[in-house]
């Protein structure tokens, strides 16, 4: 009973305390309750009891409609690479607006980062501009088809790439552990029919790939994955993974997709660089719009020629009022020429820095728990359990059950803006300070909530 009280003494205390400073942000949800369900226009930005209503961002810190600051490791959800009003990108693109947002022609901007971005990532030999990452691997996952003629694409079981239809499926890995993943729908309103063009297999399981493949290639256009998932939780890819593949991909004729629209920022080249494996096709996004809403999609030349216009009947038709405008690609322009080698090898380093402050934390406090990633991505994981797959990452979250809600609210109310999956991404304008203010507020959450841990998660106290 001793327990009982405690745990819910802390959960009702972070509850108070962030009710109690966000008086404002309660007052403005209330008011959009009215308008959009449940006030939110973004599942991924909403958590309970409310969201706090952020005013404005300034380097790596935000400012809420009640005046409290926090440091921000969400970042937009990786995007916001260079933090929040980055002087030279904010004057670049004051510049272009004056001059007018988008033309409905050809322009130059488009073309200038096109080039940075082919001269960047090994995989790119020509690209096209979408207005968001979703656009970006649907349009991949269509020239793909198209080339190959084959209307089959595999995608990892738990693997996220957006919200269109086609890669609505086995958003959350499946929990089987006996079976290999069996397809499924994530949630209504997807149709049935999408099952019969998308197959999964499960993350580091070369073996698992290969027997899908040796059975269904003559069906198969491609294998699309983050080649370090994201929303499934950071979990790297095994030595040798990625390699094998690239080396399943062309023994059984298929391509090679990578989603490289979180992965990016890990070098100039994205992950493929660093894996020195490179696919037939990418798409990115986030951070090459320098903070305005982007995509890209671009490979091999013989593929990205199918939506030359030139080729009449037979091209692929590809437009967007949006695309290439001129403000994301004059913004995005400037993010990724600061984005260099330097500020990348600055930034990673300061992701190991909180990887390790956070593993020593877990391990002082006595909590089965780690945290997982590469330079400046990294996420928290519910098991000390090596994670091999999606599957591993979902079942651990799940057992920690309101842990994670708990950590996100309690984060807040001590000045740490995050994900409520306890993802954190590292900005250009921090440094060790910042880290070190992330360590402190994590360290205080963690031990508060200790308490709740026996109760509802007893597994991850060491004895």
């Amino acid at each position: 009973m001793v327990m009982i009280r405690a745990a819910a003494t802390a959960e009702e205390e972070i509850l108070a305390r962030y009710e109690e400073r966000t008086g404002a942000s309660r007052f403005r949800h209330e008011e959009a309750r009215r308008y959009m369900p449940a006030g939110d226009t973004r599942a991924a930005t909403f958590y309970s009891p409310y969201p706090t209503y952020m005013r404005a961002g300034d380097g790596a810190w935000l400012s809420d409609c009640d005046g409290n600051r926090y440091l921000d490791l969400l970042n937009n959800f990786t995007s916001l690479v260079h933090g929040h009003a980055q002087p030279d990108i904010v004057e670049y693109a004051a510049d272009q607006l004056t001059r007018g947002t988008v033309f409905g022609t050809a322009a130059e901007p488009q073309v200038a980062l096109a080039k940075l971005l082919v001269e960047r990532v090994p995989s790119f030999e020509m690209l096209r501009f979408t207005n968001s990452g979703t656009e970006a691997t649907m349009m991949m996952m269509r020239a793909a088809r198209a080339y190959m003629g084959r209307d089959i694409i595999v995608k990892l079981d738990g693997g996220y790439h957006g919200s269109h239809d086609f890669v609505e499926v086995s958003v959350k890995a499946d929990l089987d552990a006996s079976l290999e993943p069996t397809a499924h729908l994530e949630g209504r309103g997807v149709p049935a029919a999408v099952l019969n063009a998308v197959m999964v297999a499960p993350f580091n399981d070369l073996p698992a790939m290969e027997r899908l493949l040796n059975r269904h290639h003559e069906r198969i256009a491609g294998i699309i994955l983050e080649p370090m998932p994201n929303s499934g939780g950071m979990v790297p890819p095994a030595p040798g993974y990625l390699r094998g593949l690239r080396d399943l991909a062309d023994t059984y004729d298929v391509l090679l997709l990578f989603d490289e629209i979180v992965t990016l920022r890990l070098s100039s080249g994205g992950y493929q660089a660093i894996a020195d494996v490179r696919p037939d096709l990418t798409a990115v996004a986030k951070i090459i719009g320098g903070g305005f809403p982007v995509g890209a999609f671009g490979g091999r030349r013989a593929i990205m020629q199918l939506f030359d216009p030139l080729r009449d009947a037979d091209a692929l038709f590809h437009s967007g009022t949006f695309n290439g405008n001129n403000m994301t690609m004059t913004a995005g322009l400037e993010s990724m020429r600061r984005l260099d080698e330097t500020a990348i090898r600055r930034i990673n380093r300061l992701g190991e820095l909180l990887n390790d402050g956070i593993n020593r934390i877990f391990k002082t406090l006595g909590i089965r728990a780690q945290c997982l990633g590469y330079g400046s991505l990294q996420q928290i994981q519910w098991t000390d359990e090596p994670l091999a797959t999606l599957a591993d990452a979902r079942r651990a979250s799940e057992r920690a059950g309101k842990l994670r809600d708990l950590l996100h609210l309690e984060l807040l109310n001590r000045g740490v803006y995050t994900s409520n999956r306890g993802m954190f991404s590292i900005s250009t304008p921090m440094t060790e300070a910042e880290i070190d203010y992330a360590l402190s507020a994590l360290e205080g959450a963690l031990a508060l909530l200790k308490a709740t841990m026996r109760e509802v998660a007893p597994q991850l106290l060491r004895a």
